[in-house]
């Protein structure tokens, strides 16, 4: 179908939490082959709904070429303490700062023929799938860094040239 623009920080999309896939017709086959073909852009490990402007839950992920899509997921379980790692995120283009994750993390959802699935993995999988679940709350990755990174992203973040100012 299409490569989407990525909706950016500012952008009230991204702070409002999406709704269940209800049920699976054309426009939801429609939306999982968008977000499949915007995370295959070079350099994307995951893309949300939301960040494409449709507010339903649903996800894909690029980890290393194995490239996939849920809907409806539930973070359902992490593992280890929870470490510092460089993160990034296409609504916030231009940056990355370290975010604290789980290191290894489990997501249900189904997929377009209703059935259940299951995407769990360590390291930028990890990563990935906490990042993802977070946008389909509403939640982007900078309102978890620690407070003074934050404080530091947060400047940066209003002096790019992309920062829609009032």
């Amino acid at each position: 179908m299409a490569v989407r623009p990525i909706r950016l920080f500012g952008d009230p999309v991204l702070r409002s939490a999406a709704d269940p896939v209800g049920r699976i017709d054309a426009s939801v086959r429609a939306l999982v082959t968008d977000l499949i073909d915007t995370v295959r852009v070079p350099g994307r490990a995951g893309v949300a709904a939301p960040q494409i402007g449709v507010m339903l839950r649903a996800f894909s992920y690029n980890i290393d070429g194995d490239i996939g899509y849920v809907l409806n997921p539930r973070l359902v379980e992490v593992r280890g303490e929870a470490e510092p790692v460089d993160e990034g995120c296409l609504s916030v283009p231009g940056f990355g700062f370290a975010r604290r994750r789980h290191p290894w993390a489990r997501v249900e959802g189904i997929d377009l023929d209703g059935r259940v699935i299951e995407v769990s993995g360590d390291g930028l999988l990890a990563q990935a799938l906490q990042h993802e679940c977070d946008h389909l709350d509403g939640r982007l990755y900078i309102e978890g860094l620690d407070p003074e990174i934050k404080r530091e992203a947060m400047r940066a973040v209003r002096q790019a040239d992309w920062f829609a100012r009032p």
